[in-house]
């Protein structure tokens, strides 16, 4: 809802149609309360909107469907904006669907773990990797790039290496590419690099793929 909100002059509107895509095993884990968190996602996202002041053209619905693409521990978030009808009888307006935001469960063990009284706050963001119609939400510290089924976030190029490059997100929240000694190696924004820092809206290749980076708070 956050990420697809719309500024008007005196409103802001938040997408009132939410789909749901989880894995098929992920999915018959919910299959015997499903409505029912359909539900209580409808009530979670109408509070929200509230609290932040935003705009909702009717309840948000909640739809859950399954995408054989993703693993166990992924799903993806689809957003649309749609207008009631205006007469009874009349179909609802739908606008565009949104990009696929496709998140991860499957957090690092390491992220999990108290941080020393002495050790500074660090800041948490998270890497988004947009690739064609879908948009990967990697929370780090670390994400793994590659062909290989285990990568944190799977390309199926024949010219990626199993485990090509990795995400590294330092304790200021800054997010940096590292080549794994992959076969083709890395480039960003056109130059081929070993390791460097990222920022949001850089071209990153990795073998044939190129993904555009953005850092979410």
């Amino acid at each position: 809802m956050d990420a697809h909100k719309t500024a008007g002059v005196a409103r802001v509107y938040v997408p009132n149609e939410y789909t749901v895509f989880l894995s098929s095993k992920d999915r018959a884990r919910v299959e015997g309360y499903e409505r029912s968190l359909e539900q209580e996602l409808s009530g979670y996202l109408l509070d929200h909107a509230r609290r932040r002041a935003y705009d909702l053209l009717t309840r948000p619905t909640v739809d859950f469907k399954t995408d054989e693409r993703l693993r166990l521990g992924e799903f993806g978030i689809q957003t649309r904006l749609v207008k009631p009808p205006a007469h009874e009888g009349e179909s609802p307006s739908q606008g565009e669907e949104g990009h696929t935001m496709v998140y991860s469960a499957v957090r690092d063990a390491a992220s999990s773990k108290d941080p020393s009284p002495s050790a500074p706050a660090s800041v948490t963001t998270r890497a988004v990797i947009s690739l064609d119609d879908r948009r990967y939400v990697l929370d780090g510290p670390r994400a793994t790039i590659g062909r290989s089924k285990d990568a944190d976030c799977v390309l199926r190029d024949p010219n990626v290496s199993r485990h090509h490059a990795e995400l590294r997100r330092s304790p200021s929240g800054d997010w940096t590419v590292a080549d794994l000694g992959s076969t083709n190696g890395i480039k960003v924004n056109g130059r081929r690099v070993g390791s460097t820092r990222l920022n949001p809206g850089d071209q990153v290749t990795v073998g044939a793929t190129t993904f555009v980076f953005d850092i979410e708070q």
